[in-house]
């Protein structure tokens, strides 16, 4: 492939570590506040916490809620799972306590800043940049937290443009601010629609990092282009590759895919989007 002259990412469990967070800070919370949640399944407590973060963050991204809220929703949805009712002031500050939790918690991934460090040395004179769903001033508190500050000449939030990936603005806006052409461009994200398809449809490279692998693609031991895609799931892993270290493109034809999923893949193989399952794997792809 062309070498890029920008490289973009996105924050949240791309770099940083949120998921993780996120459950570290949901169980730390329930410690601290005891009472009728002193007795909740961890396990089902931290899914049903993920579940509507997922559900109320979109409606923020949607315009259907503002920040604070998605927050007060979040809130007071899952203490009514617990017959707790809260209020709009008391669900402001049960969250801000989980808050505290949850910022504690904060981390990048391990293989964040080895990546960068490879990429600065294999592509020299490569920019960088990044692309995040979520409020400008919240978001920038974790970049600054977790020493990413310095490393990025432009981050670009959907919270204040007013419009959010996977719209093909918020790339275009990107690459216009380093004043280059999105064909110049690589992204890569954790979500295979919002993230990686939503980069390539706009032009860009988009690459789906697919931590814990949702898909079952083949590890083919280089990256493929989008001609080849439809052979990747047949292709033999290299004896001596494996996922860690190697990109492949996304395979269509296993059973164990959704209807939903199944179409992704089917858009990510027509748009040439590459897959990996650690950052360690994204300097080969892009060599």
């Amino acid at each position: 492939m062309t070498v890029p002259e920008v490289i973009l990412f996105d924050l949240d469990d791309t770099l940083f570590a949120h998921r993780e967070a996120v459950a570290a800070g949901i169980l730390l919370h329930l410690n601290r506040v005891g009472g009728s949640f002193a007795s909740a399944d961890r396990s089902s407590a931290s899914t049903l916490w993920n579940a509507l973060e997922e559900e109320h963050y979109h409606s923020y991204l949607a315009g259907v809620l503002d920040f604070a809220g998605q927050r007060r929703r979040r809130a007071q949805d899952f203490a009514a799972s617990f017959n707790v009712p809260l209020s709009d002031s008391e669900a402001d500050r049960w969250f801000d306590d989980y808050f505290e939790s949850y910022r504690a918690s904060w981390r990048l991934h391990n293989d964040a800043l080895p990546c960068l460090d490879a990429l600065t040395t294999l592509i020299p004179g490569v920019r960088y940049g990044l692309i995040t769903n979520g409020d400008p001033v919240f978001q920038g508190d974790k970049i600054r937290r977790v020493g990413l500050d310095d490393r990025f000449e432009h981050v670009v939030t959907s919270g204040a443009l007013g419009f959010a990936k996977p719209d093909a603005r918020i790339f275009e806006h990107a690459c216009a601010l380093f004043g280059v052409p999105v064909s110049s461009a690589v992204y890569i994200g954790d979500r295979l629609r919002t993230d990686a398809l939503g980069a390539a449809a706009a032009g860009l490279t988009g690459v789906w990092l697919d931590r814990a692998p949702a898909s079952t693609a083949s590890t083919a031991s280089t990256a493929s282009t989008a001609s080849t895609a439809s052979t990747a799931s047949t292709a033999s892993t290299a004896s001596t590759a494996s996922t860690a270290s190697t990109a492949s493109t996304i395979s269509t034809s296993s059973p164990v895919l959704t209807d939903h999923e199944t179409s992704g893949a089917v858009q990510a193989a027509q748009l040439g989007v590459l897959r990996i399952e650690t950052l360690t794997a994204l300097p080969s792809a892009l060599s």
